[in-house]
């Protein structure tokens, strides 16, 4: 982990005002580390700029409380829901990369799409990697 740490990738304001312990297991740890190694870092390192985490690990608890999928990847440490500043430059970045196969995540969704100058621009990104399969590749826009 290069420019992301464990505690950020699973600190919630949501679990801490509820009193959630959302601690992960060395499964998700692992899949932390995968997730970081093969598609945040890199994307961090070309973009130049911060990438923040909104979401990363989550408890099912947590997963629940915040009205995640059954099957959340959020839950094995597999995905994390990111933005940043630029939000139309990361996903101009996240386009340009997966065009030229520099970037191999398992999902891309941008959530909460709104048109600014023409551009479909993402509220955040929900980007996953899972080393359990081959990557899908799926890229989506909701």
């Amino acid at each position: 982990m290069e420019y992301f740490t464990l505690n950020e990738l699973c600190r919630s304001n949501t679990a801490q005002h509820y009193g959630i312990t959302n601690k992960p297991d060395a499964q998700a740890v692992r899949n932390l580390n995968a997730l970081v190694d093969h598609v945040l870092d890199p994307l961090r390192r070309q973009f130049g700029k911060p990438i923040y985490v909104n979401s990363g690990y989550r408890c099912p608890q947590l997963n629940k409380l915040v009205g995640g999928a059954i099957s959340s990847q959020h839950m094995r440490g597999e995905a994390a829901d990111i933005r940043a500043d630029d939000m139309n430059g990361l996903a101009n970045l996240i386009a340009d990369m997966r065009a030229r196969g520099r970037l191999h995540a398992d999902q891309i969704i941008y959530e909460h799409t709104r048109v600014v100058d023409g551009k479909l621009v993402p509220q955040w990104i929900h980007i996953s990697y899972t080393t359990r399969r081959e990557n899908r590749n799926q890229f989506i826009i909701q």
